[in-house]
């Protein structure tokens, strides 16, 4: 990508697209008459999300994709076989869509959700839609992590907190997780114009953590409030790393308020990225 004229045409796919951050990346790639895919997973609010901005940037290159639940593997892995099957060329892959989960859930596979919702599927996602990237190269692939990351480390033993379950301490390190793979793809990658960084939008007035009722939806609803930057304003970060000429040769990085970060330590550790990477592909070997 090399300037916004050149976007014109170029194929994004942004998940989570339907709503909060998520749809004001798809509105900013939209109003930069990219052909940009929403993934959601209410089909009413995605089509509704999809006229919207098609009707605000004058872009009728603005296609719905409603998924049920893509903290699932086999509608991942269905998700990439309609994007393949639908567009010749994928240049840009916006990993956004990830919650937060106060008590232990899990999925009708039988994994932890915020595991399964946060790391899990934007892995699978991303290892599907590679080939397809490198073919239609210059291209990008962008993680939605968060500072959250800070302050965990990966635990290999009980990735998906079977033996003790925390929602913060679960979120952080899901965080953490989608930043190492992040790296490892770039790694992989080395050698090909298809860049992979994460990108930390900061905490965003959005539907974060809505999904969780009582006193834990109402105090994170009181932070919003009081902290958290307006939804535009993020995602208008988030639309320039994953666009902007400067950051064109920029891979496996963590980028905060448009610049490169280095992120935790435990962010940076290679060897961990690697066995994390690994970790992955066994869960989603029968999706890959």
């Amino acid at each position: 990508m090399s300037g916004v004229p050149s976007l014109k045409g170029k194929v994004a796919v942004v998940t989570g697209g339907s709503s909060g951050i998520g749809r004001w990346i798809a509105r900013g790639l939209a109003a930069q008459k990219m052909t940009t895919v929403i993934v959601g997973r209410s089909q009413a609010r995605t089509v509704a999300a999809a006229g919207q901005i098609s009707a605000e940037t004058q872009n009728p290159e603005v296609y719905p994709l409603p998924v049920t639940d893509l903290a699932v593997r086999a509608e991942v892995a269905q998700l990439a076989t309609t994007l393949l099957d639908r567009y010749p060329r994928i240049h840009l892959l916006v990993n956004n869509a990830g919650a937060y989960f106060h008590r232990r859930e899990v999925t009708s596979e039988g994994l932890e959700r915020t595991f399964a919702l946060n790391v899990l599927a934007p892995f699978l996602l991303t290892a599907r839609l590679l080939p397809r990237l490198v073919e239609s190269a210059p291209a990008r692939v962008v993680m939605v992590a968060s500072e959250a990351h800070r302050g965990h480390d990966v635990d290999f033993g009980d990735l998906q907190a079977d033996h003790r379950y925390g929602g913060f301490q679960q979120y952080g390190r899901s965080k953490l997780e989608l930043v190492l793979l992040g790296r490892e793809f770039a790694r992989r990658l080395h050698g090909h114009p298809v860049t992979v960084n994460s990108v930390h939008p900061g905490f965003v007035a959005s539907g974060f953590g809505g999904n969780n009722g009582g006193g834990t939806g109402f105090a994170i609803g009181i932070a919003k409030f009081l902290f958290a930057r307006r939804p535009r304003s993020a995602a208008a970060d988030v639309v320039f790393d994953a666009t902007d000429p400067s950051l064109a040769s920029v891979s496996g990085e963590y980028l905060n308020r448009r610049k490169v970060m280095p992120g935790s330590a435990q962010s940076r550790d290679m060897v961990a990225a690697l066995h994390l990477y690994q970790a992955c592909s066994l869960l989603a070997k029968p999706y890959l």
